[in-house]
């Protein structure tokens, strides 16, 4: 039985998305599935279907997707100041971590081959918890042959055509063929009052989030300020990409490579750096401001003083850092509030749960098709990897053991093997 919607606190909402923030490796797909397991399996703060219907609205919108999620099961939690504190516990550890390296990423140091496999095992522990997901989220949301065969076509879709686009397009159209279609049974929302945001709110969200877009690079131009233009260059990135992850990142090299704020080399040490933390990869941003704003070895400061950004040292990184974290997450939150009053009455319409229905199965098949590639083609290299995944998805699916332990587990293996040479 599923719990009021707002029947927690924010101390309890960060100390959730904390423990996800430090543990969740494997990118956005992975990171839906820790959230599916914690709050839908574990705490029960919502049931299958609100969470595919969720995962479903933030698929369509503009930003990060899982931080998203993360946004709005804080505030159907516990209000406004959950929302806030699931942000917060879900972003700030790879957020310091980057920026830490960032201030000292020409340092070189540890273990370069152990290093490497414990990184790879945790991709392998991605393969796990993304395949867990989509067996369970297809168990609750493909219960017919229809939606199942709507799975699969999106899936080939998602594997034929790379790419944010063509998963947006394979969900319209599972949208639209759900519409016409699919027979969806009423959906119970508890009075309506899941997500605390009014018609009002949810304009003035809209609004600001257009406002800030068309305003921000006019008031940088004519301004000249050096913050302002650090600030809509990521704001802008933020804005403009769907998908998130991974698809952010050739936004964020040409908003600060192309203009000399960070140079090549610099922009790849944060990439490859972003690859081996939790929680997700827009917390890049935290790195390139820490280096725009006066940090990051001397590649970085010859970047920044082109560009007339450098601060004073340390402080100065941090306050880069958090600018422009900020200003990468702010428009996927604006977007993603001014949809969610608008969201939540209009699913309760026949046609529309019926096109609902059709997108959480193509999220389904988007999510196989992840499974496959990325997911799996990056991690599985070896006969190897293919066993140790496999004992992974058996700890988690059939002895229920918490990712935390798994990630123990896969971490353990990883190193054991770099050090005896496998």
């Amino acid at each position: 039985m599923r719990e009021s919607s707002r029947a927690g606190s924010p101390r309890e909402v960060f100390g959730a998305f904390l423990r996800l923030g430090l543990t969740s490796f494997g990118g956005p797909v992975a990171h839906l599935g820790y959230f599916r397991r914690e709050f839908v399996e574990r705490r029960r703060w919502l049931d299958e279907h609100d969470y595919a219907d969720l995962v479903a609205l933030c698929q369509f919108l503009p930003g990060p997707a899982s931080s998203q999620v993360g946004f709005a099961l804080g505030l159907r939690r516990a209000g406004w100041p959950g929302a806030i504190a699931a942000w917060l516990g879900f972003t700030l550890p790879s957020a310091l971590l980057l920026a830490l390296f960032a201030l000292g990423f020409a340092r070189e140091g540890g273990n370069g081959a152990l290093f490497a496999a414990i990184v790879h095992s945790l991709k392998i522990v991605a393969v796990a918890v993304v395949a867990q997901a989509v067996w369970s989220m297809a168990r609750s949301l493909l219960p017919d042959w229809p939606r199942r065969v709507l799975a699969l076509l999106a899936a080939a879709v998602a594997l034929a055509v790379p790419g944010a686009a063509a998963q947006l397009l394979a969900l319209a159209a599972c949208a639209l063929v759900g519409a016409r279609l699919l027979v969806s049974a009423p959906i119970a929302l508890g009075g309506g009052d899941e997500y605390p945001v009014g018609r009002r709110s949810g304009v003035l969200a809209l609004a600001l989030f257009v406002a800030l877009l068309a305003a921000l690079p006019l008031a940088a131009s004519v301004s000249g300020n050096p913050a302002l233009r650090l600030f809509e260059a990521f704001y802008r990135a933020g804005a403009l990409v769907f998908g998130g992850g991974h698809v952010v990142l050739p936004l964020l090299q040409a908003s600060v490579v192309e203009p000399g704020w960070v140079s090549e080399s610099t922009f790849l040490a944060g990439y490859g750096a972003a690859q081996a933390v939790p929680g997700p990869l827009f917390t890049f941003a935290a790195y390139l401001g820490a280096v725009i704003a006066g940090a990051g070895g001397s590649a970085g400061q010859a970047a920044v003083g082109q560009a007339g950004l450098a601060a004073a040292g340390v402080q100065g990184a941090w306050l880069g850092a958090g600018a422009c974290l900020v200003a990468v997450f702010l428009p996927g939150i604006l977007v993603l509030v001014g949809a969610l009053p608008f969201w939540e009455r209009l699913r309760q319409r026949a046609a529309l749960r019926s096109a609902v229905a059709g997108v959480n199965a193509g999220v389904v098949g988007v999510l196989l098709a992840a499974l496959i590639d990325p997911v799996s083609t990056a991690a599985l290299r070896s006969a190897a990897d293919a066993i140790v995944a496999a004992i992974l998805v058996v700890l988690l699916m059939r002895l229920r053991w918490p990712p935390l332990a798994v990630v123990a587990i896969a971490v353990a293996l990883g190193a054991l093997r770099a050090l005896v040479g496998a």
